[in-house]
């Protein structure tokens, strides 16, 4: 992780790596952060496709760019009615992957890789640049993520290393680039009280999500553990990836293999993330004990 601090919990590589080794992949890697730090990682750095995970780049290019003046978050974009805003929140009433309007804008949660799609065509109409500067220049170049390549769509076209996807959970958790008021932005829930259905985990009521950012709320069924705190935020891909961001619990978890999302991840990713949350927890307690035994 190179200007990442290692401080890892004893026991959790070990534990990561056991986790790992009953996932039906080929091979796969997983790091887990406390701020600077890296708590445990195991596997294969990669690079992998990140598949969905890529929207939460794309919605942090944006939001840098709002951020600047470059473009409006609530100007017109996408479907008659909808937004900057509507688009990253999955809000626009767009279907998944083409132009035909399934609900009036702030509706319905209806998950759209053509509404992140339009976001970034958006910016480039705003800024008269390709997305890719755009993406290298705001996000990439500044957290340090020189693995990472944009393959395709903004909306699910990233690959990348693993180390890259733990520079940006590093980043999400503490961040020193990006102003603490973008990424309150990107993980406060937009359009509150929408339903909608999650990606393989079918209908959720309210279905909550930020500008880009999944927010776990109180779901159920999901891909992070239930003891995850309601304020996670994150998001998974097709490809078999994951990141999520635990503020509760000063937590960041990251994954990314060669093997799609299936039944697999649905019971694998959860009980990885609950033996993830345990280990910290206890590693902290033990932390705390001895600062009083000194004292």
């Amino acid at each position: 992780m190179g200007d990442v601090v290692d401080g890892s919990v004893p026991g959790l590589g070990r534990l990561l790596s056991e986790e790992l080794a009953r996932w039906p992949v080929g091979s796969a890697g997983v790091v887990v952060l406390d701020g600077e730090v890296v708590l445990g990682s195991a596997g294969a750095p990669g690079p992998f496709p990140w598949a969905s995970v890529t929207k939460l780049l794309t919605a942090l290019v944006v939001l840098h760019a709002a951020d600047e003046g470059a473009v409006d978050l609530d100007e017109p974009a996408g479907p008659p009615g909808a937004t900057v805003r509507h688009l990253l929140s999955h809000a626009s009433g767009l279907s998944l992957d083409g132009e035909k309007v399934m609900a009036p804008p702030g509706r319905r949660r209806i998950y759209s890789n053509r509404g992140t799609e339009l976001a970034a065509e958006h910016l480039e109409r705003r800024t008269g640049r390709p997305f890719g500067e755009e993406l290298a220049e705001r996000v990439l170049g500044p957290l340090g993520m020189a693995g990472t390549r944009l393959q395709g769509s903004p909306a699910h076209g990233a690959h990348g290393p693993v180390r890259d996807l733990a520079r940006l959970g590093r980043e999400l958790l503490a961040p020193r680039w990006f102003p603490p008021g973008l990424l309150r932005t990107a993980t406060r829930t937009s359009f509150e009280g929408l339903a909608g259905v999650l990606p393989g985990f079918g209908r959720q009521d309210p279905n909550d999500w930020g500008l880009g950012f999944e927010i776990r709320g109180r779901k159920r069924p999901h891909w992070t553990s239930p003891d995850n705190d309601p304020s996670t935020f994150g998001h998974f891909g097709q490809s078999g990836s994951f990141l999520w961001v635990d503020p509760e619990h000063s937590l960041a978890c990251v994954a990314a293999g060669d093997t799609p999302f299936g039944p697999w991840a649905a019971e694998a990713w959860p009980r990885l993330s609950t033996r993830v949350l345990d280990a910290a927890a206890v590693q902290r307690r033990r932390a705390h004990g001895a600062g009083e035994d000194l004292r």
